[in-house]
């Protein structure tokens, strides 16, 4: 009854679902401000998660971490003409500091290109610079007309690189590195998400670039989800901002940039794709708190051996939260980790502690047996990677599950009302395209029948991924 009452049921009504969950497992709240947010504790621990995997294989990719201000002067971004009019609806602009009107007004960054590219001018003289490997973490602010927590805010967080190379094969090279050695790694192996990488329609890139990779995931309700992009942005930029390098041959050369980014969307993503009726189900690789070890009652014995196996399970390798909070019902606390989508809950009672056991739920394939305490440390790590692959197939299985192979611009509509259609490209073009947008249905990606990313639009066999959107 208790888990009947806590959640709307995904099937009843998925956004409301979506919005219970986010409160009930404390993640967020609505920020004061219409279009922000409020990260709680529990959401900002799995946002850390993310940042710490993400910024790890930034690393191994090259990347250093730099910062640069928050306030971008106007005039930075009328420099390069498709990007202020693709972000003009979203800028927030400050007009007055100090007491006083500014001089120029100052837009609050919606993402720097514009900025950073101003400094690669100053940075970046000959090819001994290149290449120029940057990132940053930061927050920016995107005046949201349509906001929901996680997905669409105002003010989100997220990490933005941007780079700089000598050529165009370098840097188309170093943006599909981004697009698969850390972003679709990233979302496959720790967030256990299945993912399908591809590279956006024209009607469908970042504004100011040739070309964009993006990865898209199936939420519960058989939408999509954009979960990180990479950019090539060819030399529109650097002939903007005149970031140019001496050749060896002395030659003045125009570098070629990327930019990419992911963003606290990922958090969102994490409920819509894998959360359930009961709540989340957090990927163990992932998870703040693997195992959640509960003293059922008011025991002192029981609260001692609880408080000594989770002991044993952090010296084991394994992220561990004793709950021994024993002045609150067990249910409840039951329920609270179930809805917080803690992969396993170790319940010591004491019939449990007599016998020399305990019960061993595992949220993800929702089992429940008594387990020798002696051999919980050296078993949960394969219980945990045995989740983790786990959720990853369920994942895939969902998203082949409601996805359909199509021929007409009409049976891709109709499929997108329950979840995705594969249409070819040349059956489908720039002119289907723009029938799909009046109905509020979008091509997600292009990509090939093997899962690669096509090198162009016009690549023979390039399939379209059609579907409605968050």
């Amino acid at each position: 009854m208790a888990k009947a009452r806590v959640l709307t049921p995904r099937a009843d009504d998925f956004p409301r679902w979506y919005q219970d969950l986010i409160d009930k497992a404390e993640l967020a709240d609505n920020g004061p401000v219409r279009g922000t947010m409020v990260i709680r504790p529990y959401g900002y621990g799995l946002w850390e998660r993310m940042q710490q995997e993400v910024d790890a294989r930034i690393k191994r990719a090259g990347a250093q971490n730099a910062y640069f201000p928050l306030l971008i002067p106007q005039s930075y971004l009328t420099r390069e003409a498709e990007h202020v009019e693709g972000f003009a609806p979203e800028l927030a602009v400050v007009t007055h500091g100090g007491g006083k009107e500014l001089e120029e007004p100052a837009v609050v960054r919606p993402t720097s290109e514009t900025i950073i590219n101003d400094y690669f001018a100053k940075w970046v003289q000959s090819y001994r610079d290149l290449p120029l490997l940057i990132n940053q973490w930061a927050n920016v602010v995107r005046w949201e007309l349509r906001p929901r927590v996680f997905l669409r805010t105002t003010e989100f967080l997220w990490q933005e690189g941007h780079t700089a190379h000598a050529t165009q094969d370098d840097a188309r090279a170093y943006a599909a590195r981004i697009h698969q050695e850390v972003y679709a790694d990233f979302m496959e192996n720790v967030l256990a998400l299945d993912v399908v990488p591809g590279r956006k329609t024209a009607r469908e890139r970042f504004a100011g670039a040739i070309n964009t990779l993006t990865l898209e995931g199936m939420t519960g309700d058989g939408k999509a989800l954009q979960l990180a992009t990479s950019h090539e942005l060819g030399q529109n930029f650097a002939r903007a901002f005149n970031t140019r390098y001496l050749t060896k041959d002395g030659r003045q050369e125009y570098v070629w940039q990327t930019s990419w980014g992911s963003t606290t969307r990922m958090v969102g993503a994490l409920v819509m794709m894998h959360g359930d009726d009961h709540g989340l189900r957090i990927p163990p690789r992932l998870a703040p708190v693997q195992a959640v070890v509960l003293a059922v009652k008011d025991d002192e014995a029981v609260v001692a051996k609880a408080r000594e196996l989770g002991g044993r399970l952090t010296a084991a390798g394994i992220r561990v939260h004793v709950d021994d909070r024993t002045d609150m019902p067990f249910g409840r606390r039951a329920v609270d980790w179930e809805l917080k989508g803690v992969p396993v809950r170790i319940e010591i009672g004491p019939r449990d502690l007599h016998d020399g056991t305990a019960v061993l739920v595992r949220r993800l394939p929702g089992t429940k047996e008594p387990t020798s305490l002696d051999a919980l440390p050296a078993l949960l790590p394969t219980v945990l990677e045995d989740d983790q692959a786990l959720l990853l197939a369920q994942s895939r299985e969902h998203r082949e599950d409601h996805t359909v192979e199509v021929t007409t611009v009409q049976e891709a509509l109709e499929a997108a009302n329950t979840g995705w259609a594969h249409l070819p490209w040349t059956a489908l073009g720039p002119e289907g395209e723009a029938k799909l947008a009046e109905h509020g249905v979008t091509v997600r990606c292009l990509t090939t029948a093997d899962g690669s990313v096509p090198h162009d639009d016009n690549q023979p066999g390039t399939t379209a991924v059609v579907a409605r959107a968050y």
